[in-house]
């Protein structure tokens, strides 16, 4: 039986930080994934292999790969922290998701059917989230308790840097083949730095063999507020490109993805500012206001979008919501790397991300429900009653947030 020997672990007062951005760097190659499929790829490539049926075709494309990574998460949880209480770093989870990610986005960006683009991106979900479950433990992994907010910030930097980077790549790299192994290849080095600089930091903390996963009433409010903020949140991803289309009339679906990937790249950029702006107060205020400011610009953004008609009203509405996803996402960030379970990081962190995983089963499934009872399923009104949807979605979200209290999530 092998245990966390004390020259590899330390409660952080003795051994000098981790670097904060080396750690991250992963997070950048994973957004980046994201970045090109969830807002553009996806969506073009449905409409180019189901042309007939694009909006219904979508969302249930989109709600079986997000059941993947929800099964997927919950699985290799357990698993990584059964392995993190015999000393291990997870890297061996980041190594496997990251080579079978880059071989999934081959055969997804090579598909010439419906049925391969679906196999595709299931083993994609899976191969990528065999990754991500484990990993968003790295920073209370390796990261004292009060610095977590500055930790953080680079996450929500480097996500929105990552999903800026795969955004640009799906809108302007016009072969498929080569997009894929663009990302793949981000996907593989941003891994390899990481998990270099893991191997060589000293754990932060042994966790308590056999203490047991706990679902707390913190726990579980922070999980619903979560997850209504991102069903909407990816109501507004998943819809961006037939907004462009149906509101701004951008004519081919070449053009379509050029406006929406611009879109989304000034969306995740000036999401990088709002992370860096909320740095500091996330480890010095009450973060729950931080989040519920962040919250408020992105439902003034959404609102602003419901009732926009020109390409400047959507551009600044972008910038907006970009500004606010961005102090929400260190807030989040930080909230959780209070309240989830030490002992139990990885396990309670693939089940925390089943709040981005469910929204992203639960936006197109209940968006597609609501248009088609409406039979608005086409035009400029079916992305505008989708944007008023998340609106909804986000501001319940944000309120649910409050029901934590105080003490739960320290200082």
């Amino acid at each position: 039986m092998s245990t966390v020997t004390p020259a590899r672990t330390t409660s952080g007062a003795n051994a000098s930080g981790p670097n904060a951005l080396a750690l991250a760097l992963f997070w950048l190659g994973i957004q980046a994934v994201w970045g090109a499929l969830l807002g553009i790829s996806l969506q073009s490539r449905t409409i180019e292999l189901a042309p007939g049926n694009a909006v219904l075709a979508y969302g249930r494309l989109a709600t079986l790969g997000a059941a993947t990574a929800a099964i997927v998460q919950i699985i290799v949880g357990l698993w990584s922290d059964a392995r993190r209480r015999n000393g291990s770093r997870r890297i061996e989870f980041y190594l496997a998701g990251a080579l079978g990610g880059a071989a999934a986005l081959e055969f997804f960006y090579g598909a010439r059917t419906f049925g391969g683009l679906t196999i595709a991106f299931v083993v994609l979900q899976a191969s990528l989230n065999l990754a991500i479950g484990p990993y968003q433990a790295i920073i209370p992994d390796f990261v004292d308790r009060a610095r977590l907010g500055r930790a953080s910030s680079w996450m929500a930097a480097l996500q929105s840097a990552g999903n800026a980077l795969g955004a640009l790549a799906a809108s302007f790299i016009a072969d498929a083949r080569a997009l894929g192994s663009a990302l793949g290849a981000l996907l593989l080095v941003t891994c390899a730095v990481t998990s270099a600089h893991a191997q060589g930091r000293p754990l932060r903390r042994a966790a308590q063999r056999g203490e047991p996963l706990r679902i707390t009433r913190p726990f579980l409010d922070l999980f619903v507020s979560r997850a209504l903020i991102y069903v909407g949140f990816y109501t507004l991803l998943g819809y961006l490109l037939f907004y462009v289309q149906g509101v701004l009339h951008a004519g081919a679906l070449a053009h379509a993805r050029e406006q929406t990937g611009i879109l989304i790249v000034s969306f995740t950029l000036v999401g990088a500012l709002g992370a860096w702006l909320a740095a500091r107060p996330s480890d010095r205020l009450d973060k729950r206001i931080v989040a519920s400011a962040g919250a408020a610009a992105f439902i003034l953004a959404l609102a602003l979008l419901i009732g926009a008609g020109g390409l400047g009203a959507v551009v600044a509405a972008t910038l907006v919501a970009g500004l606010g996803w961005g102090v929400f996402l260190v807030a989040d960030w930080a909230i959780a790397c209070r309240v989830l379970p030490p002992a139990a990081m990885a396990a309670a962190m693939g089940i925390w991300n089943l709040a981005i995983a469910l929204p992203q089963i639960v936006a197109p499934a209940l968006t597609t429900f609501v248009l088609q009872r409406l039979g608005i399923t086409a035009g400029a009104g079916a992305p505008r009653l989708a944007f008023g949807l998340a609106l909804a979605e986000t501001l319940v979200g944000i309120a649910w947030l409050w029901r934590l209290p105080r003490a739960a999530i320290g200082d």
